[in-house]
């Protein structure tokens, strides 16, 4: 890779197709965005944010709600090397205080809903503009970029200069941000690109927000490397979907959105009969949806695995087995390995800690060395803070990798290490359960308490005293909860994790 050759938006521009009027981003109300509406529009953008005080290297923050022209916001700001900072248009003051402060942005652009009270944080710590753009694609920023050129020269971007900065979630102290190069970013785009069997005539079903990898680096970034159409979607809706699939050939999603388009009345095979490809990713989905999909549709869900500082780690394979509760193996030019306590390595079935390094992994956090410095090891592996274990089948000539949770999560009871995922696969499978999460709750004697949380299948009603039961006759006491409660429905965020410090916090009381 040429290092003065490596900007994202030039390598999407490569990939346009010659028909330059072909529909790149077709958005409702039978609108569309044409290739060279991108090119011109990106332009004039990158011409307004160069104009207003930013330079390459410059951050932009971007807190608005989804639409085409945030999208192409964000290509004229790699277009121009300036860093991209998308942020969940859930985040509220005292959060965007602490993402501003810390990033120092030169522009922000922001919802006009909250613009009065962003400008003046933008503002205080040193911004030298904020723009609005709402979700109809009207605002400041609009008006603002129409009287400037429809032409720019793309910068020079090395594999090294940073692209985007994503502000980690900060469940378990202060969000730190992953610094994504042009180089980690289009490395894995490619590699995508390839494994995925990314096509010019594919069609990208688009329902996913765009300040999350997931949505922006994994799935916009393939349909643009391809030059291949997006059908753009404010948020999910099963309905709309499943009226919009038989045009598509690729959607990505999180398991909530196959959970219910399952639950859909009208879902079924013959709307996915163009489908080439569902993907899935960003939380684990049941062993149970991955068949019922399989069943109901004959497609098979291809599950993957990645993060912010790294995109795209894992796959399951294209043409090969895919297998329910795993993540596949490594993507091409990307190592993962799975090492114990003493930084050995793990045999296959082991539980230990998951270490990547490749072309993909981010070179650290934003203005954090001490904490980036211990995230990765002496030979330059990085650290996920993911727990997994390799899966050997006998029928396969390589194993599979599996995530058994978070490092963060793992309980340590009476001595004994307890892994939630393992718990929560046997409690889920349990009759009336419909899905799961374990917890450690702090304890006088045995340090962590095991905690489960369990939502119950519509119109079922589970009793405490009767899982209990069933699960001591399954697994060993110390891994048997000393309490479950059941509840309407597990808190998740945006893209779909529970959110288990929401559920420690709310029955660490309970415990006493």
């Amino acid at each position: 890779m040429s290092d003065m050759d490596c900007n994202l938006y030039r390598a999407f521009r490569q990939a346009f197709p010659k028909d330059l009027g072909a529909c790149a981003i077709e958005v409702e109300g039978s609108r569309y965005w044409s290739f060279d509406d991108i090119e011109r529009a990106s332009a004039k953008f990158a011409n307004l944010l160069c104009a207003s005080a930013a330079r390459p290297g410059s951050r932009v923050a971007v807190q608005v709600e989804k639409s085409a022209e945030a999208l192409v916001l964000y290509l004229a700001c790699v277009r121009a090397g300036l860093v991209y900072l998308p942020l969940n248009s859930a985040y509220r003051e005292g959060e965007l205080d602490y993402f501003l402060g810390n990033a120092k942005p030169d522009v922000v652009v922001a919802s006009p809903q909250n613009f009065s009270w962003l400008s003046k944080i933008a503002f205080r710590h040193g911004a030298a503009h904020v723009y609005t753009l709402d979700a109809d694609g009207r605002g400041s920023l609009i008006e603002r970029a129409a009287a400037k050129s429809d032409a720019f020269k793309t910068v020079a971007s090395g594999e090294d200069d940073l692209a985007a900065i994503l502000y980690t979630s900060g469940t378990t102290g202060r969000s730190k941000g992953a610094m994504l190069t042009h180089g980690n970013l289009l490395s894995n785009a490619r590699v995508l690109k390839e494994f995925w069997h990314w096509q010019s005539d594919d069609v990208l079903l688009h329902t996913l927000p765009l300040f999350h990898v997931h949505g922006l680096f994994v799935a916009a970034h393939g349909a643009l490397l391809a030059g291949a159409k997006m059908i753009f979607r404010s948020r999910f809706d099963a309905g709309e979907v499943i009226a919009l699939l038989p045009r598509a050939t690729v959607f990505m999603g999180v398991p909530t959105y196959y959970v219910r388009l399952l639950s859909h009345a009208g879902f079924d095979a013959a709307c996915c009969a163009n489908m080439r490809l569902f993907l899935c990713g960003s939380a684990p989905l049941l062993a149970e949806t991955f068949e019922a999909f399989r069943q109901r549709t004959g497609h098979t869900i291809l599950e993957r695995y990645g993060m912010s500082e790294t995109v795209m780690l894992t796959s399951n394979p294209y043409a090969g087995e895919r297998i329910a509760g795993t993540v596949g193996q490594p993507l091409p030019g990307t190592l993962v390995r799975v090492v114990d306590e003493d930084h050995k390595e793990c045999r296959p079935g082991d539980i230990g800690h998951i270490e990547v390094k490749g072309p993909n992994v981010f070179p650290g956090y934003w203005r954090m060395p001490e904490k980036t410095a211990e995230e990765f090891t002496h030979d330059g592996f990085f650290k996920t803070g993911d727990m997994g274990r390799w899966i050997v089948f006998d029928h396969l000539p390589q194993p599979y990798l599996s995530i058994v949770g978070r490092s963060k999560d793992l309980i340590i009871t009476g001595g004994y290490n307890v892994y939630p995922k393992e718990i929560e696969a046997i409690i889920d499978e349990l009759p009336g359960v419909l899905e799961s999460a374990v917890i450690g709750i702090a304890h006088p004697d045995f340090g962590e308490a095991v905690t489960a949380v369990v939502v119950a299948r519509p119109g079922v009603e589970v009793k405490e005293p009767i899982l209990l039961a069933a699960l001591k006759a399954k697994i060993a006491n110390f891994k048997v909860p000393k309490r479950i409660h059941v509840v309407a429905e597990l808190p998740r965020n945006t893209m779909g994790k529970v959110q288990k410090n929401v559920l420690r916090e709310k029955f660490s009381a309970a415990m006493g």
